[in-house]
């Protein structure tokens, strides 16, 4: 379940506080004077609660509950499936368990509970809840010492303790409300991505802020985020990363891709915005709400001195922020006003408002500029209300001349009515400077999570092939021998199927063996490295087992006796042989696969060869990957400052190029979607010069991939890729095949043009009103869909790859309905294009397990009402609007 039935937790209109009250004494009669005593202008009432704990509330017999929403119920959560039983029949339609669940909460009563609870489809809160607070519906049911402030963020939160200092911390702080405030405790049924989906849509809440701990389900959370994450900000607190950052695993991407760095992966894919404390939390959503998004993240810095300068700049460079660098004409006109045309931009200690006026307006001019602090102590010499009222002006003054830029300020000594003066030109004012670089800061990477929340990478990027089949069945062969470790000759099939180039490899059992592979490298005049076959040890060369340059066969056999003399057990499967490689001017990289037990595979780059761990210079990204992607993966890593690089005609070479690197990581990404049964991935060292990529060592571990989870698509993919495999040619009526596909972001060019040359008449019967203006926005929510919950396919005239008709399908959050919506060209209207998309539609909706597909058709659009007549569809007069008919299709009736 999802959303449904929460309108009886989050906006009910009748509640019952039920005992006997398991809680400590006291406090169940403070509850019910906290509801007594507020505005809620339902009815409360109580069962099973002695006087002094009713609150004032009246008192009615357990039968008198028919036509109460929400119960809390304050007793022993072991009596909780009998509880359940007896409330359901009344027609209540949530419960908050508000008692802390016991130690160990037996799986049979949980079971139980579940069991009675869905027959109703009723909603449980806990247990081990601390409740829930409504301000706006005056309602607190919520065991905060603090009245919760009404407001506009929703705060979520597994923790009771988290979400009372929250409150705290709101009212401490001032100027900061709630629509809404809720304990979720053990998450027996409510969880945070349904919460995620109610907020979403709800019209008081501004931002959602979530305290997260652990996520069970993940690919309903992921979907439920970025949904979130479309229509407002959701800024994510996460406890427990210190345990998180523990490395486990074998492989070095294993253990460089700790569960944080996966976490903050995912949660950046969704959209959301990670914080590390409850302070940030607030700051971040005020920041990214009023800020216009900076996916640049270019600061410029102006300050009345230079170590006032320092505190904003060298706070920004440590959160991993990019300073400006001002162009020329900038630094000419900066010449004078400033002691420093450089930035940060040093104005002296007594400038007045008029430098700093001039200073900020060149500044914000500069097109290198995507941001600005400015940062003042006011002297004797000029006054805090001066300083502000100049970079007021200069930051109104630049959102009409030159398109506005965020701009904070970070000035000693203000007053309300100044702050107030700065909010009003729509500067962000912080208390110091280092506080106000965080801001800005968590306002680039908000711009960041956006846009990697609008990536949908293709399931196979266009400009290479694969061969997962002859991978399949190498990985199948040794998985049946008992495998969980590729062996060479199964690495060397797997990364040729992948074109991911590889020094070739010879397994030796022995020393003579050694001697016999080695042999053909000697013969051509290489040198020869062995390496110690043992996948399973973290190390090779920590542990003494590889040899290098080895040029004559006499050196490999001496160095071969000893290596398997010293590496003797069952770990140890013989030794490699392989030809040395030697690119001096080479950047050693580590790439990779790891498996996280949440969120399922992810790719892991960073620097290479022996000191990975001690290095630690990694990025990681979920699965699956697209070019974009992978070039901004490679990008968050300081090895990435190595590529591309050289001293060219001077003698060295040019370095590798980072998208030969990102492609490596496409061809990775791929691998681990196409193949489950990979499950961690090593490719270390990685040699990247301007010859290319090679890979010089590989451990593949493998393990069977289980039942496929899910409705459709990869069994652990927690973001489910671009369908490919839903690409049909679709036969019209006058027999001409056109292709067609689901919708893609790289598709709004073609949309754009498409919705143009559809006429006025036609975009309104479809949408129902005039549509005067094509922009990004209204594109984007037709184009960057999430496949977990929303599908559209493209009609596509294959000589021109221009779109002629359009099906949309959008699920509703419980996957059980979806509303559909179809466009055809004007001039092609009667060829039969929107009867095709319908029936792929059709057979795409009863494949993703869907219950029935719905829509709103104006009945003055008789060819359409006629279409749906035709496939099955139930037509009906609109409860809303005559003009309206609502038509519905039962998927099980649905022709086939």
């Amino acid at each position: 379940m999802t959303i449904r039935n929460l309108d009886a937790l989050l906006r009910p209109r009748r509640i019952a506080l039920i005992g006997p009250s398991a809680l400590p004494p006291g406090v169940a009669g403070k509850l019910a004077e906290k509801i007594a005593h507020g505005a809620f202008a339902g009815r409360a009432v109580t069962v099973d609660l002695p006087p002094e704990d009713s609150g004032g509330l009246p008192a009615v017999p357990f039968e008198n509950l028919a036509g109460v929403d929400l119960v809390v119920a304050l007793g022993d959560t072991m009596g909780l499936p009998q509880l359940v039983r007896r409330v359901c029949p009344l027609g209540v339609r949530a419960v908050v368990v508000m008692p802390p669940a016991p130690p160990v909460y037996e799986a049979a009563v949980r079971a139980a509970t579940l069991v009675a609870s869905r027959s109703h489809r009723l909603r449980l809160l806990g247990p081990g809840s601390r409740g829930l607070a409504l301000p706006a519906l005056g309602l607190d049911v919520s065991l905060a010492a603090h009245p919760v402030p009404p407001g506009d963020l929703a705060v979520v939160s597994r923790s009771g303790s988290i979400l009372n200092a929250t409150i705290a911390l709101a009212v401490r702080r001032g100027g900061i409300g709630f629509s809404a405030a809720v304990s979720l405790g053990e998450k027996m049924d409510v969880d945070v991505s349904d919460l995620l989906d109610w907020f979403a849509a709800d019209l008081r809440t501004r931002a959602i802020l979530v305290h997260l701990e652990a996520v069970s389900s993940p690919r309903k959370f992921l979907s439920a985020a970025r949904a979130a994450a479309r229509s407002k900000p959701v800024i994510m607190l996460r406890s427990g990363e210190s345990r998180a950052r523990r490395r486990t695993g074998i492989t070095y991407s294993a253990r460089l891709a700790h569960a944080d760095a996966v976490y903050e992966a995912a949660l950046m894919r969704a959209g959301c915005l990670t914080v590390r404390d409850l302070d940030e939390m607030f700051d971040a959503a005020e920041s990214v709400s009023r800020l216009r998004s900076v996916p640049g993240g270019r600061l410029a810095v102006v300050a009345n001195g230079r170590s006032l300068a320092a505190l904003a700049t060298d706070r920004y460079d440590l959160l991993g922020g990019n300073l400006a660098v001002l162009g020329d004409p900038t630094r000419a006109a900066l010449a004078a006003c400033a002691e420093s045309d450089a930035n940060p931009v040093v104005l002296p200690d007594e400038a007045d408002g008029a430098a700093f006026g001039a200073a900020i307006s060149a500044v914000l001019a500069d097109p290198h500029v995507d941001g600005l602090l400015a940062v003042a102590a006011p002297s004797i010499m000029t006054g805090p209300d001066e300083i502000a009222g100049a970079v007021a002006t200069a930051a109104d003054a630049q959102g009409r001349t030159f398109g506005r830029k965020p701009v904070l300020a970070a000035i000693a000594g203000l007053d309300t009515a100044t702050r107030d003066r700065l909010g009003t030109a729509r500067v962000l004012v912080r208390d110091a400077p280092g506080e106000a670089a965080r801001s800005f800061f968590n306002v680039v990477r908000y711009a960041e999570a956006q846009q990697h929340m609008t990536e949908t990478p293709p399931s196979l990027p266009s400009d290479f092939t694969t061969d997962p089949e002859r991978a399949r069945a190498a990985i199948a062969a040794e998985l049946a021998e008992g495998r969980g470790w590729l062996s060479p000759d199964g690495i060397g099939h797997l990364l040729s199927a992948y074109g991911i180039p590889h020094v070739h490899s010879v397994l030796a059992s022995d020393a003579d063996g050694a001697v016999r592979a080695a042999r053909p490298i000697l013969a051509a005049g290489g040198r020869v490295v062995l390496k110690v076959e043992a996948p399973s040890l973290p190390s090779k060369d920590a542990a003494g087992g590889v040899r290098l340059a080895l040029a004559s066969e006499e050196t490999v056999l001496a160095a071969a006796t000893e290596m398997l003399a010293q590496s003797k057990g069952p770990a140890v499967d013989g030794l490699l042989v392989q030809p040395l490689i030697e690119r001096r001017h080479a950047v050693p990289l580590l790439a990779g696969i790891a498996d996280d037990p949440v969120f399922g595979p992810s790719v892991v780059i960073g620097r290479g060869g022996t000191a990975v761990e001690v290095i630690a210079d990694a990025a990681v990204e979920l699965v699956p990957l697209d070019r974009a992607l992978a070039r901004r993966l490679v990008g968050r890593t300081r090895v990435a400052r190595r590529l591309g690089t050289g001293s060219g005609s001077g003698g060295g070479t040019v370095g590798a190029s980072p998208d030969d690197v990102a492609l490596l990581l496409v061809r990775l990404s791929q691998m681990a979607v196409d193949l489950p049964a990979v499950r961690d991935v090593d490719l270390n060292p990685v040699l990247a010069d301007a010859d290319g990529l090679i890979a010089l060592g590989a451990r593949v571990r493998i393990a069977p991939a289980g039942p496929r989870a899910g409705r459709l698509g990869h069994p652990r993919l927690a973001i489910r890729p671009y369908p490919g495999e839903w690409e049909r040619r679709l036969s019209l009526k006058d027999g001409e095949v056109v292709l067609a596909r689901p919708v893609r972001p790289d598709d709004e060019p073609a949309y754009r043009r498409f919705v143009e040359s559809i006429t006025a008449e036609d975009l309104r019967l479809r949408f129902f009103a005039p549509v005067k203006e094509f922009s990004h926005a209204f594109l984007a929510r037709l184009t960057q869909l999430d496949y977990a919950r929303a599908m559209a396919f493209a009609a596509i005239d294959a000589a021109t790859g221009e779109i002629l008709g359009v099906v949309h399908l959008h699920a509703d959050p419980d996957h059980r309905s979806a509303e559909y919506g179809v466009l055809v060209r004007s001039e092609l209207k009667g060829h039969g294009i929107g009867w095709a998309l319908m029936r792929l539609m059709i057979d795409y909706a009863k494949a993703d397990g869907l219950d029935f597909i719905e829509g709103e058709v104006l009945r003055e659009n008789r060819t359409m009402l006629a279409m749906c007549e035709s496939l099955g569809f139930e037509i009906h007069a609109s409860a809303d609007d005559p003009a309206i008919a609502a038509v519905k299709l039962p998927l099980d009736r649905a022709p086939g």
